[in-house]
């Protein structure tokens, strides 16, 4: 069945008492040979129960879920996933089927998608789960089929500029929250670093999570489609037949043709540096003909078009792949000499053939509107700054909910890094398998490398930044940002603003070197100094104070003392006041009464 828009399936899953989380409907079926009560999955949704019904749904009455699942075909298309979660009394059930034996009944109805509309996905979705529930009867699917075409039909021509894309995100309520550990959050994955959240229940952990990627210019809506490329695990024998499966180079995967883009693309196409982590994918795992139709990427809105792409021998190769751009393209480019250098030229020798596109220049809008043109390196649909960042790509992966069936993509040699949620604790105690861990209910950002910590550590100018957003957000200001801002420095001082350390960190990385390797003119428009650079000044010494309170572990316990001191001292001096003005009291009695008869004997005495 031909998908008619964005919504791929709606697919119900439930907990079985005997067999766990396992998938009791999908439309259209997840396997088009097969009926839409199969319980089977496709190999690479083999983790999509896990998902949609997520560890520890037992302990609450409803929740929500964001998840990815990678591309069903050789098309780089992420598939977005949305799932409302509700438990009922199986009491209350009109229709009760012979096997629930438990007292309440756990399912969960999710949405996949081609489109990352979280919020808006969610909204719909929440109303249609009651409504199904509050039939009390769940062989009712009516009301599913016509939750698919309801979506199809509405989202059919929805476009990703505007602010449907962060509906339900609040990026004041996570300043607030976070405060200045922020720019911290910014700068982790910034420099696609390994980052864990942790939290639950998980409504709470992908808000906080999705939130903090929409800091990021276009990374929502069109930096995650190929953040979700990783190889479900089969068996230990599997990846030693890994090289073997390998595909040659006269292989081809597909790629959506990008008409709608204001370059037209000729009839044979462009040619991009490829994804070589997915060639290893394709070769891992086959695809039969049934499920060649597979996401709907290659369905109702693009044709397809077949392109080459480069390939790898083995995974203990694919570090390598994720740097491998070519020399001539990237600036100082830290590839080693030898081999390498040579498969790199190769590469681009075939990428960049005769009848693919030159490097360009990228046109500037000259409209309200952004103009989007697809990367020649990043293969994502960029803007005239170059955004968004190449951050999700090569296998740096995006998963705001992560179940525990999924641990080991943690430790997997084909996977760079990660920024993933998680509920279960398990995933927060093995703290050598991520480089930061953030705990949202406590607002606090651990990070386990002191090397990583002093690349991280603000700078005065940052401080400054920090300081003016939280203000802004607290006192809810007119977004004036940078209104009366002034510009002044070279380039040694604007690096030390932004922090030597840290800009050379990120030069290494491999979303800078993407983006450095083409002109963006835009950008001649935007003043390269930090926007809150300056003189030192009282106030920049309690800022750093406070931070370094805040945030060390010294700082923390002298807090704490010092929080524990002032409270004693408060409670000593009423103890003390109390003491004191009983005893000034018994004193004045004592004197009084010493006065009077004193008093009176001299009054004797006299007479």
């Amino acid at each position: 069945m031909e998908t008619r828009g964005p919504v791929l399936h709606i697919v119900v899953v439930g907990f079985h008492h005997k067999k766990g989380c396992q998938v009791e409907f999908s439309y259209p079926p997840l396997k088009p040979a097969e009926g839409h009560d199969s319980q089977s999955l496709p190999e690479e949704w083999k983790y999509l129960p896990f998902l949609a019904l997520p560890d520890g749904a037992h302990n609450y009455q409803e929740d929500t879920v964001f998840f990815h699942l990678p591309p069903r075909c050789g098309d780089r298309t992420t598939v977005y996933g949305v799932s409302c979660y509700r438990q009922i009394e199986a009491k209350a059930l009109k229709v009760r089927q012979a096997d629930i034996t438990r007292e309440t009944v756990q399912k969960s109805v999710c949405v996949l998608s081609q489109l990352p509309l979280y919020g808006l996905l969610q909204a719909k979705l929440q109303l249609i789960t009651h409504a199904y529930f509050e039939e009390k009867d769940f062989s009712q699917i009516s009301i599913l089929k016509e939750l698919y075409d309801h979506m199809n039909s509405s989202l059919g021509n929805t476009s990703l500029e505007g602010s449907q894309v962060y509906l339900g995100l609040s990026p004041r309520d996570l300043v607030l929250h976070f405060r200045h550990k922020v720019l911290i959050l910014f700068k982790l994955i910034l420099l696609e670093k390994k980052v864990l959240f942790y939290i639950s229940p998980v409504n709470r952990l992908v808000g906080a999570l999705m939130t903090v990627l929409s800091l990021f210019p276009g990374m929502i809506e069109h930096g995650l489609t190929d953040c979700s490329h990783y190889r479900p695990r089969k068996s230990i024998s599997e990846d030693a037949g890994l090289q073997e499966n390998t595909p040659h180079l006269d292989d081809s995967v597909s790629t959506a043709d990008t008409s709608d883009t204001t370059i037209g693309m000729g009839k044979g196409g462009r040619k991009v540096a490829g994804d070589h982590s997915l060639d290893t994918q394709k070769g891992s795992m086959p695809f039969s003909p049934s499920e060649k139709a597979c996401n709907g990427a290659q369905s109702s809105n693009s044709a397809v078009q077949r392109l080459k792409v480069p390939s790898r021998a083995s995974p203990a190769s694919s570090e390598s792949d994720w740097e491998t751009l070519d020399p001539s393209i990237l600036e100082e480019s830290n590839l080693k000499e030898g081999e390498r250098e040579n498969t790199a030229s190769e590469q681009a020798e075939n990428l960049l053939s005769a009848e693919s596109l030159p490097i360009t220049v990228q046109p500037q809008a000259n409209t309200g509107h952004a103009v989007l043109v697809p990367g020649l390196i990043s293969g994502l649909e960029e803007d005239q700054y170059g955004m968004p960042l190449a951050i999700f790509t090569k296998g740096y992966l995006c998963l705001p909910y992560m179940a525990l069936q999924q641990h080991h993509l943690l430790s997997d040699v084909t996977v760079r890094g990660f920024v993933a949620g998680a509920t279960n604790i398990l995933f927060r105690q093995q703290k050598h398998l991520s480089d930061a861990i953030v705990e949202i209910e406590d607002a606090h950002v651990q990070i386990h490398d002191p090397e990583l910590r002093k690349i991280l550590n603000p700078t005065t100018a940052d401080l400054r930044f920090s300081d003016y957003l939280v203000k802004h957000v607290t006192e809810n200001r007119d977004d004036v940002f940078l209104d009366g801002t002034g510009w002044e420095g070279d380039n040694e001082k604007t690096l030390s603003d932004f922090g030597t350390v840290f800009v050379a960190a990120w030069k290494n990385t491999h979303n800078y070197r993407v983006w450095n390797s083409n002109k963006h003119p835009a950008l001649a428009e935007v003043n390269s100094s930090h926007p809150f650079q300056g003189q030192y000044s009282v106030s920049d010494v309690k800022l750093r104070l406070s931070h370094s309170v805040q945030n060390s572990e010294r700082g923390k316990k002298i807090g704490n003392v010092m929080v524990s001191t002032s409270r004693n001292v408060v409670q000593t001096g009423k103890a003390v006041g109390q003491s004191v003005g009983g005893a000034f009291t018994s004193a004045k009695s004592a004197v009084s009464s010493w006065f009077s008869t004193f008093t009176q004997s001299t009054q004797n005495l006299g007479d």
